[in-house]
Protein backbone atom coordinates (compact mmCIF):
# COMPACT_ATOMS: atom_id res chain seq x y z
CA UNK A 1 0.00 0.00 0.00
CA UNK A 2 0.99 3.67 -0.30
CA UNK A 3 0.76 6.33 1.85
CA UNK A 4 -2.06 8.64 1.21
CA UNK A 5 -2.11 12.36 1.79
CA UNK A 6 -4.90 15.16 1.70
CA UNK A 7 -2.74 18.26 0.64
CA UNK A 8 -5.96 20.47 0.60
CA UNK A 9 -9.41 21.22 1.40
CA UNK A 10 -11.85 23.77 0.36
CA UNK A 11 -15.92 23.80 0.55
CA UNK A 12 -19.10 26.25 -0.48
CA UNK A 13 -20.49 28.50 2.42
CA UNK A 14 -23.49 26.53 3.20
CA UNK A 15 -26.80 28.10 2.13
CA UNK A 16 -30.23 27.22 2.73
CA UNK A 17 -31.48 24.40 0.63
CA UNK A 18 -34.85 26.48 -0.14
CA UNK A 19 -35.84 28.20 -3.03
CA UNK A 20 -35.01 31.76 -1.37
CA UNK A 21 -31.91 30.27 -0.37
CA UNK A 22 -28.55 32.47 -0.72
CA UNK A 23 -27.51 29.86 -3.39
CA UNK A 24 -30.97 29.07 -5.18
CA UNK A 25 -29.56 30.74 -8.08
CA UNK A 26 -26.33 28.64 -8.68
CA UNK A 27 -26.31 25.64 -10.57
CA UNK A 28 -25.20 22.53 -8.73
CA UNK A 29 -21.97 22.13 -11.41
CA UNK A 30 -21.23 25.59 -10.77
CA UNK A 31 -21.08 25.11 -7.05
CA UNK A 32 -18.72 22.11 -7.77
CA UNK A 33 -16.85 23.88 -10.83
CA UNK A 34 -15.83 26.69 -8.53
CA UNK A 35 -14.60 24.29 -5.78
CA UNK A 36 -12.35 22.54 -8.28
CA UNK A 37 -11.43 25.44 -9.86
CA UNK A 38 -10.39 26.91 -6.05
CA UNK A 39 -8.03 23.79 -5.35
CA UNK A 40 -6.15 23.84 -8.88
CA UNK A 41 -5.56 27.81 -8.74
CA UNK A 42 -4.53 28.38 -5.03
CA UNK A 43 -2.09 25.27 -5.58
CA UNK A 44 -0.67 25.99 -8.95
CA UNK A 45 -1.96 22.87 -10.00
CA UNK A 46 -1.47 21.22 -13.46
CA UNK A 47 -4.90 19.31 -14.14
CA UNK A 48 -3.15 16.72 -16.22
CA UNK A 49 -1.63 15.52 -13.35
CA UNK A 50 -5.57 14.97 -11.51
CA UNK A 51 -6.20 11.15 -12.66
CA UNK A 52 -9.86 11.17 -11.30
CA UNK A 53 -12.19 13.29 -9.94
CA UNK A 54 -14.94 11.90 -7.68
CA UNK A 55 -18.02 13.18 -6.38
CA UNK A 56 -21.10 12.27 -3.69
CA UNK A 57 -24.26 13.17 -4.87
CA UNK A 58 -27.50 11.91 -3.41
CA UNK A 59 -29.69 13.22 -6.32
CA UNK A 60 -27.95 12.57 -9.56
CA UNK A 61 -31.13 13.41 -11.39
CA UNK A 62 -32.06 16.88 -13.56
CA UNK A 63 -28.98 19.25 -13.08
CA UNK A 64 -27.22 16.96 -11.05
CA UNK A 65 -27.37 13.83 -13.61
CA UNK A 66 -25.70 12.80 -16.75
CA UNK A 67 -22.35 12.20 -14.43
CA UNK A 68 -21.79 15.88 -12.43
CA UNK A 69 -18.11 15.33 -11.80
CA UNK A 70 -16.85 14.95 -14.87
CA UNK A 71 -18.79 17.89 -16.10
CA UNK A 72 -17.74 19.96 -13.26
CA UNK A 73 -14.11 19.06 -14.11
CA UNK A 74 -14.78 20.34 -17.37
CA UNK A 75 -16.59 23.33 -16.82
CA UNK A 76 -13.61 24.27 -13.98
CA UNK A 77 -11.50 24.05 -16.99
CA UNK A 78 -9.16 20.88 -16.25
CA UNK A 79 -7.75 19.25 -18.90
CA UNK A 80 -10.08 17.26 -21.06
CA UNK A 81 -8.14 14.11 -20.25
CA UNK A 82 -9.45 14.39 -16.40
CA UNK A 83 -11.81 11.41 -15.77
CA UNK A 84 -14.65 11.76 -13.61
CA UNK A 85 -17.20 9.45 -11.44
CA UNK A 86 -20.53 10.43 -9.33
CA UNK A 87 -21.61 7.71 -6.33
CA UNK A 88 -24.28 7.54 -4.52
CA UNK A 89 -24.24 6.37 -0.58
CA UNK A 90 -27.07 8.92 0.48
CA UNK A 91 -26.23 11.07 3.25
CA UNK A 92 -22.17 9.44 2.76
CA UNK A 93 -22.03 10.13 -0.60
CA UNK A 94 -19.22 13.03 -0.60
CA UNK A 95 -17.38 11.30 2.28
CA UNK A 96 -17.10 7.66 0.22
CA UNK A 97 -16.15 9.74 -2.28
CA UNK A 98 -12.80 10.70 -0.44
CA UNK A 99 -12.69 6.97 0.36
CA UNK A 100 -12.64 5.86 -3.11
CA UNK A 101 -10.21 8.93 -3.92
CA UNK A 102 -7.77 7.57 -1.20
CA UNK A 103 -8.17 4.13 -1.35
CA UNK A 104 -7.28 4.52 -5.55
CA UNK A 105 -4.05 6.21 -4.08
CA UNK A 106 -3.44 4.16 -1.61
CA UNK A 107 -3.60 1.22 -3.95
CA UNK A 108 -1.48 2.52 -6.87
CA UNK A 109 -4.12 3.05 -9.35
CA UNK A 110 -3.31 6.60 -9.17
CA UNK A 111 -1.38 9.39 -7.86
CA UNK A 112 -3.48 11.96 -7.28
CA UNK A 113 -7.48 12.74 -7.09
CA UNK A 114 -10.03 14.61 -5.97
CA UNK A 115 -13.01 13.16 -3.63
CA UNK A 116 -15.74 15.25 -3.12
CA UNK A 117 -19.46 16.24 -3.01
CA UNK A 118 -22.44 18.39 -4.25
CA UNK A 119 -25.64 18.92 -3.91
CA UNK A 120 -27.88 21.72 -4.25
CA UNK A 121 -31.18 20.69 -2.84
CA UNK A 122 -32.44 24.44 -3.82
CA UNK A 123 -32.63 22.99 -7.63
CA UNK A 124 -32.72 19.63 -7.24
CA UNK A 125 -34.87 18.87 -3.92
CA UNK A 126 -34.68 15.54 -2.23
CA UNK A 127 -36.77 12.67 -3.61
CA UNK A 128 -36.63 14.13 -7.14
CA UNK A 129 -35.12 10.86 -8.33
CA UNK A 130 -37.51 8.70 -6.85
CA UNK A 131 -36.68 5.25 -5.96
CA UNK A 132 -38.33 1.70 -5.71
CA UNK A 133 -38.38 1.72 -1.74
CA UNK A 134 -40.68 4.78 -2.19
CA UNK A 135 -42.28 4.36 -5.24
CA UNK A 136 -43.03 0.60 -5.65
CA UNK A 137 -45.17 -0.59 -2.65
CA UNK A 138 -44.37 -4.18 -2.83
CA UNK A 139 -41.16 -3.29 -1.98
CA UNK A 140 -41.49 -0.47 0.62
CA UNK A 141 -43.89 -2.96 2.75
CA UNK A 142 -41.22 -5.61 2.14
CA UNK A 143 -38.22 -3.95 3.54
CA UNK A 144 -40.03 -1.56 6.14
CA UNK A 145 -38.86 1.58 4.43
CA UNK A 146 -38.90 4.35 6.27
CA UNK A 147 -38.15 8.02 5.78
CA UNK A 148 -35.29 9.20 7.34
CA UNK A 149 -36.55 11.82 9.51
CA UNK A 150 -38.91 8.91 10.90
CA UNK A 151 -35.87 6.80 11.31
CA UNK A 152 -33.85 9.55 13.36
CA UNK A 153 -37.18 9.61 15.44
CA UNK A 154 -37.00 5.91 15.86
CA UNK A 155 -33.40 5.32 16.75
CA UNK A 156 -33.71 8.21 19.35
CA UNK A 157 -36.43 6.43 20.95
CA UNK A 158 -34.73 2.90 20.88
CA UNK A 159 -31.50 4.83 22.71
CA UNK A 160 -33.58 6.56 24.95
CA UNK A 161 -32.53 10.57 24.24
CA UNK A 162 -35.32 13.03 25.01
CA UNK A 163 -36.37 16.15 22.77
CA UNK A 164 -34.46 18.27 25.43
CA UNK A 165 -31.35 16.42 24.92
CA UNK A 166 -31.38 16.59 21.20
CA UNK A 167 -32.30 20.64 21.36
CA UNK A 168 -29.05 21.18 23.91
CA UNK A 169 -27.24 18.90 21.00
CA UNK A 170 -28.28 21.25 18.50
CA UNK A 171 -27.95 25.11 20.42
CA UNK A 172 -24.02 23.75 21.49
CA UNK A 173 -23.75 22.93 17.32
CA UNK A 174 -24.62 26.36 16.58
CA UNK A 175 -22.54 27.64 19.76
CA UNK A 176 -19.53 26.12 18.33
CA UNK A 177 -19.81 26.93 14.86
CA UNK A 178 -20.35 30.99 15.44
CA UNK A 179 -17.77 30.24 17.12
CA UNK A 180 -15.62 29.07 14.93
CA UNK A 181 -16.31 31.43 12.37
CA UNK A 182 -15.50 34.57 15.02
CA UNK A 183 -12.12 32.91 15.14
CA UNK A 184 -11.55 32.56 11.54
CA UNK A 185 -11.34 28.77 11.88
CA UNK A 186 -13.09 28.68 8.48
CA UNK A 187 -10.92 31.34 6.88
CA UNK A 188 -8.92 29.12 4.43
CA UNK A 189 -11.61 26.60 3.72
CA UNK A 190 -14.74 28.17 2.57
CA UNK A 191 -14.32 29.49 -0.88
CA UNK A 192 -17.03 32.36 -1.83
CA UNK A 193 -19.54 30.99 -4.42
CA UNK A 194 -19.94 33.52 -7.09
CA UNK A 195 -22.26 34.39 -9.37
CA UNK A 196 -22.16 34.54 -13.59
CA UNK A 197 -20.77 38.07 -13.06
CA UNK A 198 -18.51 36.81 -10.76
CA UNK A 199 -19.75 38.86 -8.06
CA UNK A 200 -19.64 36.49 -4.79
CA UNK A 201 -23.29 35.98 -3.62
CA UNK A 202 -22.02 33.49 0.04
CA UNK A 203 -19.26 33.86 1.70
CA UNK A 204 -20.21 32.47 5.03
CA UNK A 205 -22.82 29.67 5.95
CA UNK A 206 -26.37 31.17 5.92
CA UNK A 207 -27.67 28.78 8.50
CA UNK A 208 -25.77 30.04 11.94
CA UNK A 209 -27.91 30.87 14.40
CA UNK A 210 -25.78 31.78 17.68
CA UNK A 211 -29.34 33.51 19.34
CA UNK A 212 -30.78 29.57 19.52
CA UNK A 213 -31.82 28.61 23.13
CA UNK A 214 -33.76 25.95 24.14
CA UNK A 215 -36.27 28.14 24.55
CA UNK A 216 -36.53 29.44 20.99
CA UNK A 217 -36.00 25.57 19.82
CA UNK A 218 -38.92 24.65 22.60
CA UNK A 219 -41.55 26.67 20.17
CA UNK A 220 -40.72 24.33 16.98
CA UNK A 221 -42.94 21.78 16.34
CA UNK A 222 -41.53 18.26 15.84
CA UNK A 223 -41.05 17.84 11.66
CA UNK A 224 -42.15 14.28 11.28
CA UNK A 225 -45.18 13.51 13.57
CA UNK A 226 -47.65 14.37 10.54
CA UNK A 227 -45.55 12.06 8.52
CA UNK A 228 -45.26 9.27 10.96
CA UNK A 229 -48.69 9.25 12.11
CA UNK A 230 -50.91 9.97 9.44
CA UNK A 231 -48.92 8.50 6.66
CA UNK A 232 -48.58 5.28 8.34
CA UNK A 233 -44.30 5.36 8.64
CA UNK A 234 -44.61 4.86 12.23
CA UNK A 235 -46.68 1.95 11.86
CA UNK A 236 -44.43 0.26 9.42
CA UNK A 237 -41.55 1.00 12.02
CA UNK A 238 -43.11 -0.25 15.05
CA UNK A 239 -43.56 -3.28 12.84
CA UNK A 240 -40.05 -4.07 12.71
CA UNK A 241 -39.47 -2.73 16.22
CA UNK A 242 -41.71 -4.34 18.56
CA UNK A 243 -40.21 -3.60 22.13
CA UNK A 244 -41.38 -0.36 21.27
CA UNK A 245 -44.90 1.03 22.08
CA UNK A 246 -44.95 4.23 19.85
CA UNK A 247 -41.83 6.25 18.50
CA UNK A 248 -41.57 9.98 20.16
CA UNK A 249 -41.01 13.12 17.64
CA UNK A 250 -38.44 14.62 19.15
CA UNK A 251 -36.46 16.29 15.64
CA UNK A 252 -37.34 19.50 14.02
CA UNK A 253 -35.76 22.27 12.13
CA UNK A 254 -33.77 23.84 14.65
CA UNK A 255 -31.88 20.36 15.51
Amino acid sequence: MTDVFIYDHVRSPRGKGKADGALAEITPVQLAAQMLQAVRDRNSLDSTLIEDVLLGCVVPVGEQGGNIARVAALVAGFDHGVPGMQINRYCGSGLEAVNFAAAKVGSGQVDMAIGGGVESMSRVPMGSDGGAMALDPQVAFKMYFTMQGVSADLLASLHGFTREQCDAYAVESQRRAAQAWANGWFARSVVAVKDVLGLPVLAKDEAIRPETTLESLAALKPAFLEMGTQYGFDGVALLKYPQLEAITHMHHAGN
